[in-house]
């Protein structure tokens, strides 16, 4: 896990939408979409959208133009990891 995905997970032991991490973080909109797309793939997050309730599916190709839009979770398999280091 990179320092920012760390730093990520830090924020994400409840629902927090992409502002409320954007407004934590000193990363580009272009380095935070791409730290979270990494720690999807790993399985260590998911989405939720359009309310921080409904769990959405990670589409690859559309997830760089929606980023911004979604709000974010750690899994408990990304708690564990994050925890462990």
């Amino acid at each position: 896990m990179t320092e920012n995905e760390f730093a990520i997970m830090d924020e994400l032991y409840f629902v927090t939408s992409y502002a409320d991490l954007k407004s934590t973080s000193t990363l580009t909109d272009e380095e935070l979409c791409t730290a979270l797309r990494d720690l999807i793939s790993k399985g260590y997050i998911r989405i939720l959208y359009p309310d921080p309730d409904t769990e959405h599916a990670y589409d690859e190709s559309t997830f760089g133009k929606h980023c911004q839009k979604y709000f974010y979770l750690a899994t408990k398999a990304g708690l564990v990891v994050h925890n462990s280091i």
